[in-house]
């Protein structure tokens, strides 16, 4: 590595390693005043505390890592804009894709470190901040949620539900099975949907199975329709199975979906969020690439401040239209896999536009 990349870089990872600390500090700072209320209320140890925000740090780094490479790479190559090294740079024949070649290969690097840790470390980030929120904190039943099923207990019957919809307050592929005291089955319903109507949950169709107490034989087996099916749990005791795709890294995702599409079920959403697994990731390296050409427009302006505006009002647009986007794919509205990438093409084509712009000048 030549002595101009070791210079770069050197200030690029001071800004980087700032930004990055302060970010995920001031994040979990405004997560900890919005849950410190729920955590008194409820009595939670110390230990909780520690638990809980622990477990939330890689699922924060990687949410924030983007907007910290934004930062360090506008500072970088604004901090040589500011003091002449740039000018210097160019007079001696060194253009601008050598100085940001070391910039972008980082980012990118870091870019794939962060895809590796969405793979490995983020799904449990999330399982562990889910638990330690929704059953040790609250003490709501626990989800046992399979790759590929949830399971619930509900009384006396035990509730497994095959794909949930909580936004359209839709359950698809139910099962309940009803037991005795001696926790022999005596009653199976099945139902393809479920849909919360009112106070009951609905069913178009269903299959009705009773069961003889003592030898287990089938004593009837009855098809019915329009019938309430006899649940107790409210669309709000299935939302924690939302973040079940959250949980689950691009492979868990794809076996997932594929399951569901060969048994008739709709998987757009994991197909969504799959794409996204690998959409997300590349963000950062997007970022420094955006962050160059602001830098030099700005020239000897480039101070920390202004850093700091350009950087939030950059990752602000960024996640509030990737969020858009997203949402248009969960609703079939763009295909998945444009749905998880266009933002990221229209934040290549603006940096592009800008960086062309900025050499006509």
């Amino acid at each position: 590595m030549k002595l101009i990349d070791r210079y770069i870089l050197r200030r690029f990872f001071h800004v980087f390693g700032l930004s990055l600390a302060a970010f995920v500090g001031l994040y979990l700072l405004v997560d900890f005043f919005e849950k410190v209320d729920n955590l008194l209320e409820q009595g939670a140890p110390l230990g909780l505390y520690l638990a809980y925000f622990s477990a939330k740090v890689p699922l924060i780094t990687v949410q924030v890592a983007p907007m910290a490479v934004l930062m360090g790479a506008f500072m970088a190559i604004g901090g040589l804009s500011r003091t002449s090294e740039l000018t210097a740079l160019w007079a001696g024949g060194i253009s601008l894709p050598r100085i940001a070649g070391p910039l972008l290969g980082t980012a990118g690097f870091i870019s794939l470190l962060l895809l590796l840790l969405g793979e490995l470390v983020v799904p449990w980030s999330i399982r562990t901040t889910n638990e330690i929120w929704e059953t040790r904190v609250h003490g709501r039943p626990t989800l046992v949620y399979k790759l590929d099923r949830l399971w619930l207990r509900d009384g006396e019957q035990i509730i497994n539900v095959r794909l949930v919809q909580p936004e359209d307050n839709l359950l698809q592929g139910v099962s309940l099975f009803r037991f005795d005291e001696d926790f022999r089955l005596v009653e199976r319903i099945e139902a393809p949907h479920a849909e919360h109507i009112g106070e009951s949950w609905q069913a178009a169709e269903l299959q009705h199975f009773r069961f003889a107490p003592g030898s287990g034989q089938l004593l009837s087996a009855d098809r019915l329709r329009e019938m309430p099916l006899p649940l107790t749990r409210a669309p709000e005791d299935f939302r924690g199975a939302q973040v079940a795709a959250e949980e689950l890294n691009f492979r868990q995702l794809r076996q997932r979906a594929t399951v569901l599409r060969g048994e008739g079920y709709d998987p757009r959403r994991f197909i969504v969020d799959m794409h996204n697994r690998l959409a997300t990731p590349f963000a950062t390296l997007i970022m420094a690439f955006i962050g160059i050409p602001f830098a030099l427009q700005k020239g000897r302006n480039s101070r920390i401040a202004l850093g700091i505006a350009i950087t939030v009002a950059i990752g602000f647009s960024y996640h509030m239209l990737h969020a858009v986007s997203m949402a248009m794919g969960y609703a079939g509205i763009l295909p998945p896999l444009v749905s998880a990438w266009s933002v990221n093409l229209l934040f290549v084509l603006l940096g592009t536009y800008l960086l062309l712009a900025e050499r006509a000048n």
